[in-house]
């Protein structure tokens, strides 16, 4: 009889967490806008594909930064447990977690097709390490290129910076281009069109997906894009706070694996179609378009790994780990 009832309040509470996790509502925020930015596309995608297997779990999501007001405030949310779900560039963590600057370390990843290289290394197991002892969990691997854009003039090697007041997305850029004689400014994506338009940024480095969908194009006369050469990688996964990650069952979780997987391919196809985008929108608002050159982004990477790599693996002893563990992980 004992033993009888034990069995059955075992099985009463795996009944009872299956149930929380089948009814949760999944609170997913970003900052850009719905129906335009590839983030957003791809983010209803992940659930499009989630919900074909388990139409019980239910998502609402916030755009454009409806529910959230700052981006960088994001984090702390996830951490606290007031959202679920998110789209971060994970160097807006980076104040309160140091280590996530490995995702923009300049020039250290060319390309998508690189990143993608690295989704399974071990580089990416130790990102995922640190992602979970500071309470989220990275379920997809979207990762953004972009370029520069100027008000003043072309921005070609390090030396073009010089003068110019810029915002370099983290500090690990920023360090560069102090170095190369630029004033930095930290801002959010959000915060980018006025700063151009008032003056208060001659240029910046951003995604190609940024430029066109918060339409930046409008205030630069001058971009650096496409192209096979970039100093300007920048990861930025949908992400799930790990007290939510927790409360799925472990079918749940292979449904949002393998939803995330589904979504990379989509992601990174649109990440073509903006690559194209975003030299036709700059060309239509008349301004002066160009690549970088091989030349030139050997000199910003130079200059980026005396000073920004350098800094930043001597900032901690997991922020050489990471660095060790992306080159071992390249080097493979």
């Amino acid at each position: 009889m004992k033993h009888g009832f034990c069995r059955w309040l075992a099985f009463a509470f795996v009944l009872t967490l299956a149930l929380q996790a089948q009814a949760q509502e999944f609170k997913l925020t970003h900052q850009w806008k719905q129906g335009t930015d590839g983030r957003d596309l791809a983010a209803r995608e992940f659930i499009k594909e989630v919900n074909k297997k388990d139409p019980a779990i239910k998502f609402r999501v916030y755009p454009g930064a409806s529910l959230i007001s700052n981006p960088l405030k994001q984090i702390d949310a996830i951490q606290d447990g007031t959202i679920e779900m998110c789209i971060l560039p994970l160097i807006y963590g980076a104040g309160k977690i140091p280590e996530l600057s490995v995702t923009i370390l300049p020039g250290a990843i060319t390309n998508i097709a690189d990143a993608m290289k690295l989704k399974n290394s071990e580089y990416a197991k130790k990102l995922q390490e640190l992602a979970e002892a500071n309470g989220f969990h990275i379920l997809t691997w979207w990762w953004t290129e972009g370029g520069f854009g100027n008000r003043v003039h072309p921005i070609t090697g390090p030396e073009s910076v010089k003068g110019l007041k810029m915002r370099g997305a983290d500090k690990t850029i920023d360090s560069a281009m102090q170095n190369a004689g630029a004033s930095v400014f930290s801002m959010p994506s959000t915060e980018l069109y006025n700063a151009v338009q008032s003056g208060v940024l001659d240029g910046l480095l951003t995604s190609y997906e940024t430029f066109v969908s918060m339409r930046l194009y409008e205030q630069l006369k001058f971009a650096t894009v496409g192209g096979d050469y970039t100093i300007f990688m920048v990861m930025q996964p949908l992400i799930i706070s790990k007290k939510a990650w927790d409360k799925l069952t472990p079918a749940q979780q292979k449904i949002f694996e393998e939803a995330a997987a589904k979504s990379e391919v989509f992601f990174n196809a649109e990440q073509d179609k903006v690559e194209k985008k975003v030299v036709e929108v700059f060309k239509g608002a008349g301004a002066q378009v160009r690549q970088m050159s091989k030349a030139e982004f050997e000199q910003w990477l130079a200059l980026a790994k005396r000073t920004a790599w350098k800094d930043f693996a001597n900032s901690s002893q997991k922020a050489k780990e990471l660095v060790d563990a992306l080159l071992r992980s390249q080097a493979r």
